[in-house]
């Protein structure tokens, strides 16, 4: 026979178990509906990679607010693959051949290097194709670069412009996006002048970017003015407040070409 307590306790213990029961139904109900919506947005990827000013990018800053701003109904993710001091030629297999038709010595230039091979080039591939686990069909895919002071300073500005090129065509074959949209970040006024090197690799990355449907480029030289003692200076590096504005620009510039428009041509999009 039942008491009284143990009735009320069966009771409240049945009442619990339907509680919990409808919430997992419900949870269960709704999680592949939310899965299902997100899968139905179209979705926009960037791959951010380059020496030091790119390293220097916090995504969160800049990049991505602007990204959620002009891509309000898409699902927007990114990936990063940056160190500083680095030339191009850790991102371009094919460099050495590059650097030889210039009349650049790749030993010589690599004489330094600790580590001869591409290092950086495969870990984008590998980033990516966990991306694309999130997203299987992207709607756009977009290379933002940062890059190219080593190369300046190293004075192996003539084989900058073909080696940009290639890894463009690499990226586009290996990632197999052969769309693939870039935003090349133009090195700033840091270089003097009459730095030939500097204005070389400057002068080349607005040119790959013009000649192609897909390219366009950001202005750094507003990014790098730095204050110490009463005297600015135009710094390698940027102000805090210049990388979240550079990682605006890529997604500005970017916005124009996925929409058919014609990118800033002062590489300042408003």
């Amino acid at each position: 026979m039942i008491h009284q307590a143990d009735r009320l306790t069966f009771v409240l213990t049945k009442r619990r178990l339907m509680k919990y029961s409808f919430a997992i139904l419900f949870a269960l109900v709704l999680a592949p509906l939310s899965v299902l919506h997100a899968a139905d947005k179209p979705a926009h990827l960037f791959i951010l990679s380059g020496q030091s000013n790119m390293a220097g990018m916090n995504p969160k800053l800049g990049f991505e607010p602007e990204a959620v701003a002009l891509f309000p109904n898409a699902n927007v993710d990114d990936i990063k693959v940056a160190a500083g001091g680095r030339p191009i030629r850790y991102w371009v297999t094919e460099w050495d051949e590059i650097a030889k038709k210039h009349g650049i010595d790749p030993a010589k230039a690599r004489a330094a290097d600790k580590n001869k091979g591409t290092i950086y080039y495969q870990p984008i591939l590998d980033q990516f194709a966990e991306l694309l686990k999130k997203h299987p069909n992207p709607a756009s895919v977009t290379f933002c670069w940062m890059q190219g002071e080593r190369d300046a300073k190293t004075n192996l500005d003539a084989a900058y412009s073909d080696a940009l090129k290639q890894l463009i065509a690499n990226l586009r074959r290996d990632l197999k996006q052969p769309n693939m949209n870039f935003v090349i970040g133009r090195l700033s006024d840091f270089g003097k002048p009459d730095d030939a090197p500097w204005q070389t690799v400057r002068k080349v990355q607005v040119e790959i970017a013009n000649s192609d449907p897909r390219g366009a480029w950001v202005d750094c030289d507003d990014l790098n003015n730095k204050e110490k003692n009463g005297v600015v200076s135009n710094d390698l590096h940027y102000t805090p407040s210049g990388y979240e504005l550079l990682g605006r620009r890529y997604i500005r510039q970017d916005k124009a070409i996925i929409d058919g428009k014609k990118p800033s041509d002062n590489g300042r999009p408003e």
